[in-house]
């Protein structure tokens, strides 16, 4: 029963993150969702809304960066069983997108609009190749262990779970980070700029930038020299010319 608790619970968190994921595309593109970045019924005075959408956003940083930490872990698996545990990240990370989206009170002051139809066009074309980054880069690493299946997988046949191999494939050969990459290719790629979006980008980005040196400061500790050496050949957001292999 246990087993079966677990399989079914471990696929409930992963499929509530695919509909964070993909209501996050329509979210940050203003398309098909009924509440987005820049459309939503929640209006607010211009001071309200920037302190409203930076506590959202605050809440999802402090909530992905404190659970991902080594020390963190051994503290919540005390209760919560390792096997679930990164199904139980997803699931708190998702619910917190979900809960920005639905509450996220649109500033729609425009920055920037580009005018040309053909750039528009190249501008969306680079936001779906954000996406696509995103998504695609998770498979290069382990996108099931990534979302807390393969860990309940193993825990259904017996099998202790253990760390993903550290290797570098593709994008990885290019960035260190292409997940982050991809969400800030996707996050700046906006035609139509408005302040709301911008906020939504910067403070993001910010975040990011934080949130790789945590997680990079984790990945010296476990890996060592591998990942120093790592560092010192491939950069962390940016491609440059000579970099990966």
């Amino acid at each position: 029963m246990n087993k079966l608790l677990s399989a079914a619970y471990a696929v409930v968190c992963y499929a509530i993150f695919l509909i964070a994921f993909l209501y996050a595309i329509g979210f940050v593109g203003n398309w098909v969702v009924p509440r987005s970045i820049d459309v939503s019924p929640n209006t607010h005075s211009l001071s309200f809304a920037v302190l409203l959408n930076s506590a959202l956003l605050g809440a999802f940083a402090v909530q992905h960066s404190v659970m991902a930490r080594p020390g963190f872990k051994v503290w919540w698996t005390r209760f919560v069983p390792k096997h679930v545990e990164r199904s139980t990240y997803v699931l708190l990370s998702s619910l917190i997108l979900l809960g920005i989206f639905w509450y996220w009170a649109p500033i729609t002051t425009v920055v920037w609009s580009v005018q040309s139809e053909l750039w528009r066009k190249v501008i969306w074309g680079v936001f779906a190749l954000g996406w696509l980054v995103v998504l695609t880069s998770t498979f290069m690493i382990d996108h099931f262990d990534l979302f807390g299946l393969r860990q309940v997988y193993l825990y259904l046949n017996g099998r202790a779970p253990a760390p993903p191999e550290f290797t570098v494939k593709f994008f990885y050969g290019l960035v260190r980070h292409p997940i982050m990459s991809g969400f800030i290719i996707a996050f700046w790629a906006a035609p139509t700029m408005t302040t709301g979006h911008l906020l939504f980008a910067a403070a993001t980005t910010g975040y990011i930038l934080i949130g790789t040196r945590l997680e990079e400061r984790d990945l010296v500790a476990a890996l060592g020299e591998r990942y120093q050496e790592y560092q010192r050949r491939v950069p962390a957001l940016l491609p440059r010319p000579g970099s990966g292999g």
